[in-house]
């Protein structure tokens, strides 16, 4: 199975930067997509749906705002909008596609950047959320879950990690959530397990030359819940061409 996500920073926008026509080139059986920044009544365009995929969305309740999508080859057994927090249901964060007894998920953490109470609502949303990763591990359930958790774990995942310990994205509770999660919890960083190389970003910022002299931070992920280990195949960061200031993270399974 081929696992592609990408924030694409305002859907729309990523169109309009060529996404969808390079899309079927991927030959992605699952599409994961976050801070699509639009309600679904104004994507009228038959691009938003592409052919050949069972698409759904998943919008935020604020116009312009958040907002996650899957498309998938394979039609799902059934759709999960949202994890039962209302705060962030409300912002259109999680979608879950179930085939069979693998369950893939698209996944958009709140970012703290800017300022204080942003910060305050990611970690109220790291707080809700490992209960319910807790409880989907005891499931008998395989689940792969994508997207931008806005987190770099390892100091090898930004080029800036000395500059950046005090700020969100690298804070020490924020890193000790991801410890525990791939620790005790034992989900799996699955880009980890097949790249093992520094250097690999998936997001820059747009300032001071950030994307050429690859100064970036790997905030994207594909985790993969425990029974799933070793199943991670191959994975490519695409940089080719940019439809966001993020990149699209594509994953190979065994499964």
């Amino acid at each position: 199975m081929r696992i592609l996500t990408l924030n694409c920073n305002g859907i729309r926008s990523a169109a309009s930067k060529g996404l969808f026509e390079w899309l079927p080139g991927v030959r992605a059986d699952v599409v994961c997509l976050q801070e699509t920044k639009a309600q679904e009544h104004q994507l009228g365009d038959a691009c938003f749906r592409p052919a050949g995929y069972h698409c759904r969305y998943f919008d935020a309740k604020r116009p312009g705002y958040s907002g996650v999508a899957i498309y998938s080859k394979l039609k799902p057994d059934k759709v999960i909008a949202g994890f039962g927090v209302r705060e962030f249901d409300d912002e259109g964060r999680y979608l879950e596609f179930r085939f069979g007894k693998l369950s893939v998920v698209s996944l958009y953490l709140p970012s703290g950047s800017s300022g204080p109470e942003r910060q305050a609502s990611k970690y109220r949303f790291l707080d809700a959320f490992l209960p319910h990763l807790k409880k989907l591990g005891r499931r008998d359930r395989d689940y792969v879950l994508c997207g931008d958790i806005n987190i770099a774990h390892q100091e090898i995942d930004l080029r800036n990690w000395k500059s950046n310990r005090k700020n969100s994205g690298f804070l020490p509770e924020e890193r000790a959530w991801l410890d525990r999660l791939f620790g005790e919890l034992k989900w799996v960083d699955a880009f980890r397990e097949v790249d093992p190389r520094p250097e690999q970003y998936t997001w820059w910022s747009n300032r001071g030359q950030a994307r050429a002299k690859n100064v970036g931070w790997r905030i994207d992920y594909q985790i993969a819940s425990p029974r799933l280990a070793g199943r991670a195949k191959s994975a490519s960061i695409f940089r080719g061409r940019w439809f966001s200031d993020h990149a699209p993270l594509t994953m190979d399974y065994r499964l």
